[in-house]
């Protein structure tokens, strides 16, 4: 069992290989993480639980080669140790029957045979060294809330009519989903991830803060006053590299 350099976990963003694409070890992982929302969408968990199993994934690949396990295994395990720490419980059946579905569509679900089971135990002891490798630090502060306080906050000061015709709340939703495809939750602060995604939307679609330029400060700064442009333009062009990296892989 071999760590990584310290450069593939800090770095958190997508790693360019030679001509600017994508590197090997990025694409396997936007990959899985896409394997693990698809997963978690179809075994009925809710966004939390799905974007703690991403961020599980991500660290557990900081700390460890990918050539060391197999990435959809420790995915698989990720699910269902994410369940225990959300408190949604899923059971180890249903999570090798949705996975197979994933992963081989239109097959029918597993027999009960030696290869089930045998899959169900690597399942359980990959989820005991995810846990060792964590060092059981697997309890995460995620954007969800506090993205959905400055909508809020974010709707009150907007005018009505402009909050309405423009879809500002659905577009911050999915871009917050949508960075878990990389490694944005072990790079920045959950504060930070939902203003910057919330700056995005209202970029999209042009939408700009009332008196933003009389005020003392920008309107970011108010939701989290340690928050630079700076940070806010890394990590919109992390997200801009994940939207990039997914025109590019199949």
């Amino acid at each position: 069992m071999e760590a990584v350099g310290p450069q593939s976990c800090a770095g958190g963003d997508v790693a360019r290989g030679a001509e600017g694409r994508p590197a090997p070890e990025a694409r396997v992982h936007f990959r899985v993480t896409r394997f693990i929302m698809e997963a978690g969408v179809k075994l009925g968990m809710q966004s939390i639980p799905i974007a703690t199993a991403c961020t599980i994934y991500h660290k557990f690949f900081c700390e460890i080669n990918l050539d060391a396990y197999d990435p959809y295994l420790v995915a698989m395990s990720s699910l269902y140790l994410a369940g225990k720490v959300e408190e949604q419980h899923l059971r180890t059946r249903d999570i090798i029957n949705v996975s197979n579905r994933c992963l081989h569509p239109g097959s029918e679900p597993l027999e009960l045979d030696s290869h089930f089971w045998a899959l169900r135990d690597s399942i359980v002891q990959c989820e005991l060294l995810v846990l060792r490798v964590l060092r059981f630090q697997v309890s995460f502060q995620h954007p969800h809330k506090y993205l959905l306080h400055y909508l809020i906050s974010l709707k009150n000061w907007l005018n009505r009519y402009s909050w309405q015709r423009t879809p500002v709340s659905v577009t911050a939703w999915a871009l917050l989903r949508d960075s878990y495809h990389g490694g944005l939750c072990l790079r920045f602060r959950a504060q930070h991830i939902a203003v910057a995604v919330l700056h995005l939307a209202l970029q999209a679609y042009g939408v700009e803060v009332p008196a933003e330029a009389e005020a003392e400060k920008p309107w970011w700064q108010v939701f989290s006053d340690d928050l630079t442009k700076p940070i806010i333009d890394n990590i919109v062009s992390d997200l801009i590299q994940i939207y990039t990296m997914d025109t590019e892989i199949p």
